[in-house]
């Protein structure tokens, strides 16, 4: 049990000091100087290497930032030049898809007209020749009937009277009475 009692004793609290060791006013100068040391040391890592890695760190990104900002702008360029030609390929071709238009537009015209023209002349052409056939036919048609009067004539004479008439004397008879009533 001595050994027991040893170990109890030894790792009791000193007599004399209570509470905790890191509080205790007597030992606050070299806690501050070891504060002091391990901080500077500390600091001298991290300013030799830590913080050139990171300000390398941060100049890349920045860097590769900048660069893709540049491609973008350069990009955004490209893409507007590329937008305007578009627009004035599409006004030329506008242009001249107009004027195609315009110019079939005239050529159909011109060529409707001529149609009508030649469809004009030819109606008017066949209807001279229909009116010459019906003047013909009309003249013959009068002819036949004074031809069929004059024949007419001269029967109903001939069964009124009984005198037979002859063909000149009934066809001079209907001149006259035809030219009395024109």
């Amino acid at each position: 049990m001595a050994a027991a009692a040893e170990t109890t004793t030894g790792t009791q609290v000193p007599e004399g000091r209570a509470g905790l060791p890191q509080m205790d006013v007597e030992t606050f100068p070299s806690q501050v100087f070891w504060l002091v040391v391990t901080f500077g040391l500390l600091f001298i890592v991290l300013w030799r290497n830590t913080l050139p890695m990171i300000a390398g760190a941060i100049g890349a990104r920045r860097g590769q930032i900048d660069g893709d900002l540049g491609a973008a702008e350069a990009r955004r360029k490209d893409a507007a030049g590329a937008l305007q030609s578009y627009e004035a390929a599409l006004a030329s071709a506008k242009s001249r898809a107009h004027a195609l238009a315009d110019e079939n537009k005239k050529r159909v015209v011109g060529e409707i007209e001529a149609i009508k023209n030649t469809a004009d002349s030819e109606s008017q052409t066949a209807m001279a020749a229909a009116e010459k056939r019906i003047a013909a036919q009309r003249t013959d048609a009068v002819a036949g009937v004074k031809t069929a009067a004059a024949a007419a004539a001269a029967e109903i004479v001939e069964r009124l009277i009984g005198t037979p008439v002859s063909a000149d004397e009934a066809a001079n008879a209907v001149a006259a009475v035809s030219a009395k009533g024109s």
